[in-house]
């Protein structure tokens, strides 16, 4: 008995001797998360793998129209925010969203700290363009903008500001980036995405995921979220929510490569699945995406959070489940993290371990990786904000310098007959109208109402730029959808006494304008000419025999196909953000000479839907009866106030192994009167392969300052990644055989030198 006690005390001395204490900074996050874990009960589990919208959120909402639409409001039946206020308390919720205002954050915060445990909350936000959907954030260009820049060290130096701005207000986690591959135009939330390409998506995303996530030790770090798992992009109607019925190949090929990219080069730290069904399976149930292709196949350690009560939907939408309780059990089994949002998923989640079917050590898994994310954000040794501090920080010179000049470098010259830049003297009077004239709209989907003083509209920044112009305004209200003929009438008469006329059209993507709203999140079109009116003031003020400029300012893209043939001159501004007015004011008085490049095709009709560069070579065989098979406008492409000329292709080899690298140089010159930046293209064809593959891919770009007259020699590096693909037997091999290398300003055939190396 007495060798008995003495080797209980021991081993416990031993065991004490190593036992880590989870609130040890010093300590090794994982034995910290370990420590936490075997203390916590079921319930605390299931709390941590919870979301819930903020107090204020729900505080705000009118109980009769919510019950009338739960779902869009987030509004819980017979709960109220003192309730949530107390789960708080009792450590039995794990994250907030819609939370919008630091003290708030910090609020919550306090209640979590205080609970049993002392595990803090992480605060996520939809921080797609700057944490502007928080008031008094910096607004940066939307993301379709970002893309056309192709400029990956811009695109870090915004998410990088971003999350100073997030952590300056107790903000955790941003539910971005976006890596949605964008092939139908009718889609609303094409915005959101960095275009049709995979590449291009696939670089953007990674630069936003390094931006975020800096060296993720705390501080000025937040987790991004890729999203949304997978391919609700192409929609089979142009829809979001819709059905994606995609095959293997494509998926493989088309929009899984930039996940592949975001967790293996980024370790991006969580992801959130689609609302779509993809192949007949919801994504909220899929294993196959989840588990077997983002953890076992790509590598990914982060947690995966659902979007907003898509769980729920495997049973009420998609009838794929008997039960919201059998939709819970389905998707946690199939790999599921965190759930957004609601009241039901701690009781029933529970229910669900107690009776067996979901065994505790799965809830561990999950809770595991979200503590492992709260941890390395430093969230226990400093769950809150000062707020003080942090108003310095938010909106700060700095980054609205960055969110001025990104715009610059997103905004695309899409015709100019030489109109452009404008002369000040020549056009004394000035009209602008159009519903984006005069209107917070440049900001795009994702943001919050701003304070007037923190917005440059565009008629703005046309009087900032060039104040000796007198610029008469016609207000066409805020929205496609309420313009009265009266106003454009009017336009159409005040037209004919100026110089000049500036119509401002587009879409109305703002996040308040929730009846006028015809972009963005759910706004999808059938169409997509200019929505309404807009194209009756267009053609009114062109007759007025008067120069007619179009801007255009939309989330995505416009068939301007009468106005492409009629206007000398068309500039896509995307949503250019907070302080975009003056960028394309700048950029209409030549203040800035365009750079940007087309990351998206825009066809000339929803007809041609889905239209993108890189189609199989079949995919015109035939022409069309009524419209041409020709894009609007292709992929890649923009004009300049400058001329570019590209010589002397060459490669480093005529061939290579399959394992060499090749190298592709090219001599670029100015050949225009003003400074610039061009932005070159170098794509590839594998010309003859054992599957069909697409006439042409995007393999690397590069933004390219030249001064008017100068010249400079570039080079870009294909590796075997670039080359490789999935052969017959669905294996990612580098085939043998001939590559066509092409380098140029845009994607267009006519645009582009060509040259050829043989894979031996």
């Amino acid at each position: 008995m007495k060798k008995i006690l003495l080797f209980a005390v021991v081993a416990f001395a031993v065991v004490s001797c190593y036992k880590v204490d989870y609130k040890d900074p010093n300590a090794p996050i994982e034995k910290r998360v370990e420590a936490l874990l075997s203390q916590m009960t079921i319930e605390e589990k299931v709390g941590q793998m919870n979301q819930f919208c903020g107090v204020r959120h729900v505080e705000k909402r009118d109980k009769k129209a919510q019950a009338d639409n739960q779902d869009a409001q987030g509004y819980y039946p017979g709960i109220n925010a003192d309730t949530l206020r107390k789960w708080t308390q009792q450590g039995l919720i794990g994250s907030y969203l819609h939370v919008l205002e630091a003290d708030e954050a910090n609020e919550l915060q306090r209640l979590a700290m205080s609970s049993r445990l002392g595990i803090p909350l992480i605060f996520g936000i939809d921080a797609i363009h700057g944490n502007c959907l928080a008031p008094n954030n910096t607004a940066y260009p939307t993301s379709i903008g970002q893309a056309c820049s192709f400029d990956t060290e811009m695109a870090y130096t915004i998410a990088r500001q971003c999350a100073k701005e997030m952590r300056a207000m107790n903000m955790h986690w941003t539910f971005n980036p976006n890596i949605d591959v964008a092939r139908d135009a009718r889609w609303g939330r094409v915005g959101e995405t960095f275009g049709e390409d995979t590449y291009l998506v696939s670089q953007m995303g990674l630069a936003h995921i390094k931006g975020y996530q800096g060296d993720m030790q705390g501080g000025d770090d937040v987790l991004a979220c890729i999203k949304h798992c997978i391919a609700d992009s192409q929609p089979v109607n142009g829809a979001n929510h819709a059905p994606s019925d995609i095959s293997e190949r494509t998926l493989h090929e088309v929009f899984l490569p930039p996940y592949e990219v975001a967790i293996r080069e980024g370790l991006a730290g969580s992801l959130m699945t689609a609302h779509n069904e993809i192949n007949g399976v919801p994504c909220h149930k899929s294993k196959w995406l989840m588990q077997d292709k983002m953890r076992d196949e790509y590598g990914f350690t982060g947690f995966v959070v659902s979007d907003w009560m898509d769980i729920e939907r495997i049973h009420t939408l998609h009838k794929a489940a008997p039960s919201r309780k059998e939709a819970y059990y389905q998707s946690i089994m199939a790999g599921m993290d965190m759930h957004m949002h609601g009241i039901h998923w701690n009781e029933e989640v529970v229910e669900l371990v107690k009776e067996g079917r979901i065994p505790e050590s799965r809830i561990d898994e999950s809770v595991r990786r979200i503590l492992t994310a709260k941890f390395r954000l430093g969230l226990f040794e400093n769950p809150y904000c000062d707020e003080v501090e942090g108003e310095k920080v938010r909106m700060c010179e700095e980054h609205r310098t960055t969110a001025l000049e990104a715009a610059r470098n997103s905004i695309v010259l899409l015709k100019n007959d030489g109109i452009l830049p404008l002369d000040v003297k020549k056009y004394k009077r000035v009209l602008v109208t159009g519903i984006n004239a005069d209107d917070e709209n440049i900001m795009g989907d994702w943001a919050a109402p701003q304070k007037p003083e923190n917005v440059t509209t565009i008629l703005e920044g046309l009087r900032q730029v060039a104040p000796q112009t007198n610029f008469l305004f016609v207000d066409q209200g805020n929205t496609p959808k309420k313009m009265k003929q009266e106003n454009v009438d009017k336009a159409a008469r005040l037209a004919r006494t100026v110089d000049l006329n500036i119509v401002v059209a587009g879409e109305t993507s703002l996040r308040a304008r929730r009846g006028g709203k015809t972009c963005g999140e759910n706004q999808d079109r059938a169409e997509i000419h200019l929505y309404g009116l807009q194209q009756d003031l267009v053609k009114k003020v062109y007759a007025s025999g008067k120069p007619t400029i179009l801007v255009i300012v939309a989330g995505r893209p416009q068939a301007v196909v009468w106005e492409d043939e009629h206007l000398p001159a068309i500039v896509c501004a995307w949503e250019p953000g907070m302080v975009g007015g003056q960028a394309v004011a700048e950029i209409l008085y030549g203040k800035v000479n365009p750079s940007a490049k087309l990351a998206i095709t825009i066809p000339r009709t929803s007809g041609q839907v889905q239209m993108y560069y890189n189609h199989k070579p079949s995919h015109y065989r035939y022409k069309l009866q009524d419209i041409p098979n020709k894009p609007l406008y292709p992929f890649g492409y923009g004009l300049s106030y400058s001329t570019y000329e590209y010589s002397d292709l060459q490669l480093s080899k005529s061939e290579i192994a399959a394992n060499e690298n090749i190298e592709a140089s090219v001599t670029i010159k100015n050949t225009g009167a003003r400074d610039g930046v061009e932005i070159a293209q170098l794509y590839i064809r594998d010309c003859y392969s054992d599957v069909t593959r697409p006439v042409k891919e995007l393999k690397g770009f590069e933004r390219v300052a030249l001064k008017a007259g100068e010249s400079k020699r570039i080079s870009f590096t294909l590796t075997p990644e670039h080359l490789r693909y999935y052969n017959i037997e669905m294996e990612r091999v580098v085939e043998p055989g001939t590559f066509k290398v092409m380098v140029g300003p845009s994607s267009q055939d006519k645009d582009l030198l060509t040259a050829e190396f043989e894979v031996k």
